[in-house]
């Protein structure tokens, strides 16, 4: 038996979708998109395997604490961890943190005081981070309501970051704090390669170089050989049911940077005066393991989003990225038209999932976001998008966000039974 009979014996999918995929899949593979995944995941495993060895990582790391956390030298070890793989000073890495919007809020209202000023130097945030700072649907405690003041720089029309403009208003406003979007959110646009971010920080370094540069790193973690803190930013934040979680943390978030900016931060986060030093951390095993399959599990979300690519297109779906491009991070669109089809892409892709195969996707009104917003994915951790999974508000043009793919076999029976679905909407 192979594959493709292995596919149809087992999940009931046409035929004729099975072949499209293989086809799919032979067209990725001889355009050595593929090679090209596999060539960085390699280097990013080396990196990661040589820090664990650096900090002496051993089995008494593992073990839980209670209560206060105080002395919990494992906790110490994991944080100086990803200080190393993420190119930074320093590091929190705190199960305590419940979401990258937790990381990055966390972050600003550390860093930000009445009257400073935040630049979004890629346009608006998304939505739940725009929520944050004060943008659009208003609830208490948001940035704005706190005396902070707001500011953003439009991309051009191509989505990249305008640099010209960008450079004008970080030198007329001197904002205390740019925040740099990596990926694209719900937005029409590219994520940013690490070389890009690179060029904006000079150009915001340059009007004022004491700025602080924060990047929401969270899906392109690992996807390039490099990171942000490498390229110059003083403070990378994300989650860690994302990439750097491999599929195993169970929970919690990071920040990298500046030793300084950590301390601050640190004081928010807990009190000020107790910062780093408390908080207690259980099952520490999970996330030490899957920070070191992180570079695994990121190859085959990868290769996971350009088969996505490659067998929309080849259905007749706009996709972004396309299957050839670049990737700078895990994220893959898929354009399908209207609001009938988006649903029933991503009730297939529940069906092909491990956990709750049974449950039926319904848009619904979700904290922090301003649209219905529609989310499949059965997943062993909550919202763990690095497994598997698929959002999209509830919005013309009706794209579906793509995410993860914890085994590209399980990704292709995902999309498989997501087209199915699709198909069958336009055929009545």
């Amino acid at each position: 038996m192979d594959e493709r009979e292995g596919v149809l014996s087992y999940f009931p999918i046409e035929s004729w979708l099975v072949e499209e995929m293989a086809e799919a899949e032979r067209e990725v593979k001889e355009g050595g998109v593929f090679s090209r995944i596999e060539e960085i995941c390699a280097l990013n495993h080396y990196k990661v395997l040589r820090a664990f060895q650096e900090v002496g990582i051993s089995d008494f790391h593992f073990q839980d604490s209670t209560g206060y956390g105080y002395g919990d030298v494992g906790r110490e070890v994991l944080e100086r961890l990803f200080a190393i793989v993420f190119e930074g000073e320093d590091a929190l890495v705190r199960p305590q943190i419940v979401s990258g919007t937790h990381a990055l809020s966390a972050c600003l209202s550390a860093l930000l005081h009445p009257k400073d000023t935040l630049l979004a130097a890629c346009g608006r945030p998304y939505d739940t981070l725009a929520t944050v700072i004060g943008l659009g649907r208003r609830v208490k405690g948001n940035l704005v309501d706190r005396g902070i003041r707001y500011a953003e720089v439009k991309l051009t029309r191509e989505g990249q970051p305008d640099l010209e403009t960008l450079a004008e208003e970080v030198e007329r406003l001197k904002p205390r704090v740019c925040f740099i979007q990596r990926s694209r959110g719900y937005g029409n646009r590219p994520a940013l390669s690490v070389d890009t971010i690179r060029r904006m920080i000079k150009v915001i370094k340059d009007a004022h170089s004491r700025t602080i540069c924060l990047v929401d790193n969270c899906y392109g973690e690992m996807v390039e050989i490099e990171e942000p803190c490498a390229a110059g930013a003083d403070l990378v934040a994300g989650s860690l049911i994302k990439n750097p979680g491999g599929t195993l943390a169970p929970g919690g978030g990071y920040i990298v940077g500046r030793k300084d900016l950590i301390e601050e931060i640190s004081y928010y986060l807990t009190a000020p005066g107790l910062g780093r030093e408390m908080g207690a951390f259980s099952g520490k095993r999970l996330f030490f393991q899957g920070l070191f399959l992180a570079p695994l599990a990121v190859e085959q979300a990868l290769k996971g989003a350009v088969l996505a690519a490659s067998f929309f297109q080849r259905l007749g779906y706009p996709v972004d990225p396309l299957p050839q491009e670049v990737r700078h991070d895990i994220v893959q669109t898929i354009t399908l038209g209207n609001e009938e089809a988006l649903v029933a892409f991503c009730r297939g892709l529940q069906k092909a999932s491990p956990v709750e195969a049974a449950s039926i996707p319904e848009p619904a009104f979700l904290p922090g976001y301003e649209d219905p917003v529609i989310m499949a994915g059965g997943t062993f951790v909550q919202g763990a998008s690095l497994e598997l999974s698929a959002d999209a508000p509830m919005r013309p043009p009706y794209t579906v966000f793509l995410q993860g793919g914890i085994s590209l076999p399980y990704t292709k029976i995902g999309l498989l039974l997501a087209a199915q679905e699709v198909v069958h909407v336009y055929r009545r």
